[in-house]
């Protein structure tokens, strides 16, 4: 697999937490952990900045992709709003994660938890041509549910 170097830095306050991390050799995503200095309750419907206590420098030509744990939200209905969210090469803040409880019951977030992963990904900056006709395809215009439910 190949690798890329990638650098994190605690923010003040956080260095009993650990850096992202891969869970398994061959796991796509490094696991984040929530920054909160104090258990919080997330309501459903309520939606919540957990802060990481991280900053990141993603080398140009890449950006982090922020989603959601599949585990988090299957048994619990926890999601990201903007999912995924999306950490520019050139962005140094604090990392944080939009949560939103789409469960039935409320959620309780604790210091430390495993609370969304991040992958990283090649980034492709676009070179945009006005056109007055782009060409013809099989599909054309059709979206939303233009090829059937079977």
């Amino acid at each position: 697999m190949d690798k890329i170097a990638i650098k994190f830095k605690r923010l003040e306050e956080n260095r009993d937490l650990p850096l992202p991390g891969y869970e398994s050799e061959d796991s796509s995503g490094m696991d984040i952990r929530a920054a909160v200095k104090e258990e919080l309750t997330l309501n459903p419907g309520e939606i919540r900045l957990i802060p990481t206590g991280l900053a990141v420098a993603i080398p140009q030509g890449y950006e982090g992709q922020v989603r959601p744990r599949s585990g988090l939200a299957l048994e619990h209905g926890i999601g990201m709003v903007n999912s995924p969210g999306t950490i520019d090469s050139d962005y140094r803040g604090e990392i944080g994660i939009i949560v939103i409880n789409w469960g039935h019951r409320p959620f309780k977030i604790k210091r430390g938890d495993r609370i969304a992963q991040i992958i990283i990904a090649r980034a492709y900056q676009a070179d945009i041509t006005e056109v007055d006709d782009l060409d013809s395809t099989q599909r054309g215009g059709g979206g939303f549910g233009h090829s059937g439910v079977v």
